[in-house]
Protein backbone atom coordinates (compact mmCIF):
# COMPACT_ATOMS: atom_id res chain seq x y z
CA UNK A 1 0.00 0.00 0.00
CA UNK A 2 2.78 2.81 0.92
CA UNK A 3 4.52 2.25 -2.59
CA UNK A 4 0.85 2.61 -4.60
CA UNK A 5 0.21 5.43 -1.99
CA UNK A 6 3.42 7.11 -2.53
CA UNK A 7 3.49 6.62 -6.47
CA UNK A 8 0.18 8.37 -6.67
CA UNK A 9 1.72 11.06 -4.83
CA UNK A 10 4.60 11.15 -7.25
CA UNK A 11 2.60 11.66 -10.16
CA UNK A 12 2.98 15.33 -10.22
CA UNK A 13 6.46 15.24 -11.70
CA UNK A 14 8.25 18.36 -12.66
CA UNK A 15 10.14 17.65 -16.13
CA UNK A 16 12.40 20.75 -16.06
CA UNK A 17 11.81 23.71 -13.92
CA UNK A 18 14.33 26.90 -13.37
CA UNK A 19 15.42 27.11 -9.22
CA UNK A 20 13.17 29.24 -7.65
CA UNK A 21 15.42 32.24 -6.31
CA UNK A 22 15.11 32.35 -2.73
CA UNK A 23 13.60 36.16 -2.59
CA UNK A 24 9.75 34.49 -3.14
CA UNK A 25 7.50 37.31 -1.17
CA UNK A 26 5.53 36.74 2.21
CA UNK A 27 2.36 37.58 2.20
CA UNK A 28 3.76 40.68 3.51
CA UNK A 29 4.79 41.82 0.50
CA UNK A 30 7.79 43.17 1.35
CA UNK A 31 9.74 41.71 -1.56
CA UNK A 32 9.06 40.45 -5.25
CA UNK A 33 8.18 37.17 -5.69
CA UNK A 34 5.13 35.12 -7.07
CA UNK A 35 3.72 34.45 -3.83
CA UNK A 36 0.50 36.82 -3.70
CA UNK A 37 0.57 39.57 -1.05
CA UNK A 38 -2.89 39.62 -0.13
CA UNK A 39 -3.06 42.05 2.81
CA UNK A 40 -2.45 44.74 0.02
CA UNK A 41 -4.91 43.37 -2.35
CA UNK A 42 -6.99 46.21 -4.34
CA UNK A 43 -10.40 46.00 -6.17
CA UNK A 44 -10.28 47.35 -9.52
CA UNK A 45 -13.93 46.24 -10.73
CA UNK A 46 -15.82 42.87 -11.65
CA UNK A 47 -18.23 40.41 -10.11
CA UNK A 48 -16.25 39.66 -7.33
CA UNK A 49 -13.62 42.68 -6.78
CA UNK A 50 -11.71 42.28 -10.46
CA UNK A 51 -8.16 42.15 -10.44
CA UNK A 52 -6.78 41.49 -7.04
CA UNK A 53 -5.17 38.48 -4.86
CA UNK A 54 -6.89 36.87 -2.46
CA UNK A 55 -6.20 37.67 1.39
CA UNK A 56 -4.77 35.27 3.51
CA UNK A 57 -7.91 34.50 5.02
CA UNK A 58 -10.23 34.42 1.59
CA UNK A 59 -7.08 31.96 0.72
CA UNK A 60 -7.82 29.43 4.04
CA UNK A 61 -11.83 29.61 2.62
CA UNK A 62 -10.93 28.49 -0.60
CA UNK A 63 -8.93 25.56 0.61
CA UNK A 64 -11.32 24.35 2.89
CA UNK A 65 -13.92 24.60 0.49
CA UNK A 66 -11.62 22.60 -1.90
CA UNK A 67 -11.12 19.75 1.04
CA UNK A 68 -14.98 19.50 1.33
CA UNK A 69 -14.71 18.28 -1.79
CA UNK A 70 -11.91 16.09 -1.62
CA UNK A 71 -14.12 14.45 1.46
CA UNK A 72 -17.25 14.37 -0.74
CA UNK A 73 -15.49 12.30 -3.73
CA UNK A 74 -13.95 10.19 -1.49
CA UNK A 75 -16.62 9.25 0.96
CA UNK A 76 -18.86 8.57 -2.54
CA UNK A 77 -15.97 6.44 -3.07
CA UNK A 78 -16.38 4.10 -0.21
CA UNK A 79 -13.11 5.86 1.68
CA UNK A 80 -13.13 8.28 4.81
CA UNK A 81 -10.99 11.38 4.40
CA UNK A 82 -10.54 14.06 7.36
CA UNK A 83 -10.43 18.07 6.99
CA UNK A 84 -8.61 18.75 9.91
CA UNK A 85 -5.21 19.71 8.36
CA UNK A 86 -5.82 22.98 7.19
CA UNK A 87 -3.51 26.15 7.70
CA UNK A 88 -4.66 29.36 9.87
CA UNK A 89 -4.09 32.84 8.12
CA UNK A 90 -1.18 33.55 9.88
CA UNK A 91 0.34 30.12 9.15
CA UNK A 92 0.60 31.34 4.64
CA UNK A 93 2.13 34.71 6.04
CA UNK A 94 5.76 35.23 6.86
CA UNK A 95 9.09 34.06 4.75
CA UNK A 96 10.08 35.95 2.22
CA UNK A 97 13.22 38.08 1.37
CA UNK A 98 12.73 40.26 3.89
CA UNK A 99 10.31 40.49 7.33
CA UNK A 100 8.33 43.56 6.85
CA UNK A 101 5.58 42.71 9.25
CA UNK A 102 5.74 43.74 12.74
CA UNK A 103 3.36 41.87 14.17
CA UNK A 104 3.34 38.68 12.68
CA UNK A 105 7.60 38.69 13.66
CA UNK A 106 6.43 39.62 17.35
CA UNK A 107 3.99 36.68 17.60
CA UNK A 108 6.39 34.40 15.17
CA UNK A 109 9.79 36.00 14.89
CA UNK A 110 10.56 33.81 11.09
CA UNK A 111 8.11 31.03 11.52
CA UNK A 112 10.56 28.80 12.94
CA UNK A 113 7.20 26.70 15.59
CA UNK A 114 4.53 27.18 12.67
CA UNK A 115 7.45 24.81 10.46
CA UNK A 116 7.13 22.59 13.04
CA UNK A 117 3.60 22.51 13.83
CA UNK A 118 3.27 21.77 9.78
CA UNK A 119 6.08 18.64 9.72
CA UNK A 120 3.93 17.41 12.74
CA UNK A 121 0.17 18.07 11.36
CA UNK A 122 1.83 16.28 8.18
CA UNK A 123 3.20 13.53 10.08
CA UNK A 124 -0.31 13.05 12.36
CA UNK A 125 -1.86 13.10 9.08
CA UNK A 126 -4.72 10.87 9.08
CA UNK A 127 -5.64 10.56 5.79
CA UNK A 128 -1.93 8.94 5.81
CA UNK A 129 -2.55 6.68 8.67
CA UNK A 130 -5.40 5.37 7.14
CA UNK A 131 -3.83 5.16 4.01
CA UNK A 132 -1.10 2.72 6.02
CA UNK A 133 -3.44 0.36 7.23
CA UNK A 134 -5.04 -1.09 3.98
CA UNK A 135 -3.99 -3.60 1.82
CA UNK A 136 -2.25 -3.42 -1.02
CA UNK A 137 -4.97 -3.92 -3.18
CA UNK A 138 -7.27 -1.38 -1.19
CA UNK A 139 -4.49 1.05 -1.43
CA UNK A 140 -4.26 1.08 -4.64
CA UNK A 141 -7.97 1.72 -5.34
CA UNK A 142 -7.24 4.15 -2.41
CA UNK A 143 -4.47 6.62 -4.69
CA UNK A 144 -6.04 6.09 -7.51
CA UNK A 145 -9.80 7.40 -5.67
CA UNK A 146 -7.43 10.24 -4.11
CA UNK A 147 -4.89 11.42 -6.56
CA UNK A 148 -6.03 9.85 -9.82
CA UNK A 149 -4.86 6.74 -11.55
CA UNK A 150 -1.55 7.22 -14.37
CA UNK A 151 -3.61 5.03 -17.05
CA UNK A 152 -6.12 7.76 -16.67
CA UNK A 153 -3.94 10.68 -18.29
CA UNK A 154 -2.29 14.04 -16.80
CA UNK A 155 -2.80 17.27 -17.32
CA UNK A 156 0.66 19.25 -18.63
CA UNK A 157 1.31 22.86 -17.92
CA UNK A 158 4.11 24.63 -19.74
CA UNK A 159 6.68 26.85 -17.29
CA UNK A 160 7.72 30.15 -18.06
CA UNK A 161 11.21 29.40 -17.58
CA UNK A 162 10.97 26.28 -19.77
CA UNK A 163 9.97 23.20 -18.81
CA UNK A 164 6.44 21.22 -17.71
CA UNK A 165 5.04 20.10 -15.00
CA UNK A 166 2.32 17.30 -14.92
CA UNK A 167 -1.16 16.26 -12.57
CA UNK A 168 -3.48 13.91 -12.80
CA UNK A 169 -6.05 14.34 -14.74
CA UNK A 170 -8.64 12.39 -12.63
CA UNK A 171 -9.03 11.78 -8.96
CA UNK A 172 -11.28 13.57 -6.38
CA UNK A 173 -8.51 15.94 -5.91
CA UNK A 174 -8.66 16.89 -9.34
CA UNK A 175 -12.10 16.48 -9.26
CA UNK A 176 -12.28 19.02 -6.30
CA UNK A 177 -10.45 21.64 -8.22
CA UNK A 178 -12.77 21.31 -11.10
CA UNK A 179 -16.14 22.08 -9.30
CA UNK A 180 -13.90 24.68 -7.79
CA UNK A 181 -12.30 26.43 -10.32
CA UNK A 182 -14.99 25.88 -13.03
CA UNK A 183 -11.93 24.12 -15.19
CA UNK A 184 -9.62 21.88 -13.68
CA UNK A 185 -7.22 22.50 -17.05
CA UNK A 186 -7.66 26.03 -16.95
CA UNK A 187 -6.74 26.42 -13.40
CA UNK A 188 -3.89 24.34 -13.58
CA UNK A 189 -2.25 25.69 -16.42
CA UNK A 190 -2.30 29.45 -15.18
CA UNK A 191 -1.43 28.84 -11.51
CA UNK A 192 1.73 27.00 -12.75
CA UNK A 193 2.38 30.20 -15.04
CA UNK A 194 1.53 33.06 -12.56
CA UNK A 195 3.25 31.29 -9.31
CA UNK A 196 6.01 30.42 -11.81
CA UNK A 197 7.49 34.21 -13.00
CA UNK A 198 9.90 35.21 -10.33
CA UNK A 199 13.12 34.30 -11.98
CA UNK A 200 12.20 36.29 -15.47
CA UNK A 201 12.47 39.72 -13.57
CA UNK A 202 13.69 39.32 -9.56
CA UNK A 203 17.61 38.55 -10.32
CA UNK A 204 17.54 42.15 -12.53
CA UNK A 205 15.35 43.83 -9.66
CA UNK A 206 18.26 42.92 -6.92
CA UNK A 207 20.91 44.07 -8.71
CA UNK A 208 18.58 47.80 -9.18
CA UNK A 209 20.82 50.75 -7.75
CA UNK A 210 17.31 51.33 -5.85
CA UNK A 211 17.55 48.27 -4.05
CA UNK A 212 20.80 47.83 -3.14
CA UNK A 213 20.80 51.50 -1.65
CA UNK A 214 18.00 50.37 0.37
CA UNK A 215 19.16 47.38 1.70
CA UNK A 216 22.37 48.90 2.63
CA UNK A 217 19.59 51.55 4.56
CA UNK A 218 18.45 48.60 6.48
CA UNK A 219 22.32 46.62 7.38
CA UNK A 220 22.80 50.13 8.17
CA UNK A 221 19.84 50.36 10.76
CA UNK A 222 20.28 46.80 11.85
CA UNK A 223 24.14 47.53 12.80
CA UNK A 224 22.58 50.35 14.95
CA UNK A 225 20.42 47.72 16.77
CA UNK A 226 23.65 45.53 17.05
CA UNK A 227 22.92 43.23 14.24
CA UNK A 228 25.55 43.50 11.99
CA UNK A 229 24.36 42.14 8.81
CA UNK A 230 24.49 42.95 5.10
CA UNK A 231 21.68 41.41 3.79
CA UNK A 232 18.23 39.93 5.17
CA UNK A 233 19.34 36.52 4.49
CA UNK A 234 22.28 37.00 5.93
CA UNK A 235 20.83 37.90 9.43
CA UNK A 236 19.14 34.23 9.46
CA UNK A 237 21.99 32.87 8.48
CA UNK A 238 23.61 34.07 11.66
CA UNK A 239 20.43 32.60 13.98
CA UNK A 240 21.45 29.26 14.63
CA UNK A 241 24.89 30.18 15.90
CA UNK A 242 22.85 32.77 18.02
CA UNK A 243 20.80 30.41 19.44
CA UNK A 244 23.38 27.19 19.70
CA UNK A 245 23.30 25.75 23.21
CA UNK A 246 20.24 27.81 24.42
CA UNK A 247 16.86 25.92 25.60
CA UNK A 248 14.11 25.88 22.94
CA UNK A 249 11.79 29.06 24.83
CA UNK A 250 15.86 31.18 24.94
CA UNK A 251 15.86 29.96 21.59
CA UNK A 252 12.60 31.17 20.43
CA UNK A 253 13.06 34.86 22.24
CA UNK A 254 16.09 35.53 20.29
CA UNK A 255 14.63 34.29 16.86
CA UNK A 256 11.90 36.37 17.70
CA UNK A 257 14.35 39.29 18.94
CA UNK A 258 15.80 39.73 16.32
CA UNK A 259 13.27 39.14 13.28
CA UNK A 260 11.18 42.04 14.81
CA UNK A 261 14.64 44.14 14.51
CA UNK A 262 14.65 43.32 10.94
CA UNK A 263 10.71 43.60 10.23
CA UNK A 264 11.46 47.55 12.21
CA UNK A 265 14.50 48.35 10.15
CA UNK A 266 12.84 47.12 6.99
CA UNK A 267 10.17 49.53 7.62
CA UNK A 268 11.62 52.71 9.40
CA UNK A 269 13.83 52.43 6.09
CA UNK A 270 13.00 52.49 2.69
CA UNK A 271 13.62 48.82 2.21
CA UNK A 272 10.18 47.69 2.52
CA UNK A 273 8.49 50.57 0.46
CA UNK A 274 11.20 50.17 -2.41
CA UNK A 275 10.70 46.18 -2.34
CA UNK A 276 6.95 46.61 -3.08
CA UNK A 277 7.69 49.73 -5.91
CA UNK A 278 10.48 47.87 -7.71
CA UNK A 279 8.38 44.66 -7.94
CA UNK A 280 5.37 46.45 -9.26
CA UNK A 281 7.59 47.77 -11.63
CA UNK A 282 9.24 45.02 -12.91
CA UNK A 283 6.36 42.85 -13.07
CA UNK A 284 4.67 45.63 -15.21
CA UNK A 285 7.60 45.86 -17.59
CA UNK A 286 9.00 42.06 -17.80
CA UNK A 287 5.67 40.29 -17.43
CA UNK A 288 3.71 42.29 -20.15
CA UNK A 289 3.35 39.02 -22.07
CA UNK A 290 1.63 36.58 -19.25
CA UNK A 291 -0.71 39.49 -18.71
CA UNK A 292 -3.53 37.52 -19.92
CA UNK A 293 -2.07 34.00 -17.89
CA UNK A 294 -2.10 36.64 -14.56
CA UNK A 295 -5.45 38.04 -14.78
CA UNK A 296 -6.90 34.41 -15.61
CA UNK A 297 -5.72 33.26 -12.49
CA UNK A 298 -6.96 36.11 -10.28
CA UNK A 299 -10.34 35.91 -11.67
CA UNK A 300 -10.14 32.11 -11.40
CA UNK A 301 -9.00 32.61 -7.62
CA UNK A 302 -11.98 35.09 -7.49
CA UNK A 303 -14.53 32.07 -8.63
CA UNK A 304 -13.24 30.00 -6.36
CA UNK A 305 -14.15 31.92 -3.73
CA UNK A 306 -17.40 32.95 -4.41
CA UNK A 307 -17.83 28.94 -4.70
CA UNK A 308 -15.86 28.74 -1.59
CA UNK A 309 -18.56 30.52 0.20
CA UNK A 310 -21.31 28.96 -0.79
CA UNK A 311 -19.36 24.99 -0.58
CA UNK A 312 -19.02 26.34 3.29
CA UNK A 313 -21.45 28.20 4.29
CA UNK A 314 -19.34 30.86 5.40
CA UNK A 315 -16.86 33.96 4.31
CA UNK A 316 -13.54 34.78 4.98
Amino acid sequence: MRRAFSSARAAVTIVAAATVIAVAAGCTGAVPGDRPAPERSHRSGGPEGGDRELTAAEDVLVRRAEQLLVKECMEKAGFPYWTDTLPTPDDLKGGGYVQADIGWAERHGYGSRLQRKAQNTQRDDRNGAHARTLSQKEGIRYSDALMGAPSQGTLTARLPVGGTVETPRTGCRAAAKGRLYGDHAAWFRAEKTATNLTPLYVPDLMKDPRFTEAVAAWSACMRAAGHDHATPPAAREKLPELTRGLKEPEAYAVEVGLAVTEARCATTTSLARTARALDTEYREKRLTRYSGEIAAYRQLRLDALARAGRITGSTA
